[in-house]
């Protein structure tokens, strides 16, 4: 099912700007590949270009294709990235769940964005599809629990009200699954060498400045944009922004992220 633009597209100087957290969980799954550096690799789900730039860095005579379907995110990745990397790098617009690939790829990269597909099955079959004989996947997203707290009192406060109209069959935006699924999942595409695990990532942020405007902007910006009244809206978060300012830490996220590492034969 094709998303809405406003499913699609995000505020993506604002996400270049708070986020923080998905850039550092982005390093360590970074961290962990061994690239000889002549790789052709996708970036799938690219976003605002700033984990890009660092796998770019460690493919000195290799090529990324970083994809994405926000136009607005390309944007801002191509801003970022074409005068320092120039044709070492190609920016497509694209969704994951029907990728304009086969058999191109050395290996796929992607970090906080495979849980905004919503079938997952038919997503993973696209990337081994996408990829050569030997190719590998190495992937961080959203996993079961994430964001679980958070999440319960939005259910709540969107059932309630004056909101309640605004969320009749809502369908959330996002597939968090667990290890043990995505692990069925990959085998069913076809992948070989199959390791999955969850890791809690909380998260805090220094004060309800900085609060407001990641969960506005990164986890709620779908949800907010059903609410039509800007007061309306306000209001809503405010609520939400309430409930954190007691929590232990103050405004603080109950991230898990889930791992994946998989193999085409």
């Amino acid at each position: 099912m094709k998303k809405r633009v406003s499913e699609r597209e995000w505020k993506a100087d604002v996400y270049h700007r708070v986020s923080r957290p998905q850039a550092s969980w982005g390093k360590k799954v970074l961290a962990k590949l061994a690239l000889r550096g002549d790789e052709t690799v996708l970036d799938a789900g690219c976003g605002s270009g700033r984990l890009t730039a660092e796998l770019l860095e460690g493919l000195p005579s290799g090529h990324v294709v970083a994809l994405d379907l926000s136009r607005n995110m390309l944007s801002t990745a191509r801003s970022y990235l074409a005068e320092r990397f120039g044709s070492r790098v190609s920016l497509i617009a694209a969704d994951l769940e029907d990728l304009p690939f086969s058999r191109r790829f050395d290996g796929v990269f992607s970090t906080a964005a495979l849980h905004w597909v919503l079938d997952q099955d038919r997503m993973f079959r696209e990337l081994f599809r996408c990829l050569r004989p030997g190719g590998w996947l190495r992937a961080q997203c959203g996993g079961k629990s994430n964001l679980e707290r958070l999440l319960g009192r939005v259910r709540k406060l969107a059932s309630s009200g004056e909101y309640a109209g605004f969320f009749v069959n809502y369908p959330e935006p996002w597939v968090f699954n667990d290890a043990e699924t995505a692990a069925v999942l990959l085998r069913n595409a076809g992948f070989v060498e199959v390791e999955t695990g969850l890791e809690a990532a909380p998260t805090t942020f220094d004060g309800e400045a900085e609060y407001v405007e990641f969960v506005g902007a990164v986890v709620l910006r779908v949800h907010l944009e059903r609410i039509p009244d800007a007061a309306l809206r306000s209001q809503f978060v405010a609520e939400l922004v309430r409930q954190a300012a007691r929590d232990d830490p103050p405004f603080s996220l109950d991230y898990w992220r889930l791992n994946i590492s998989a193999k085409v034969p």
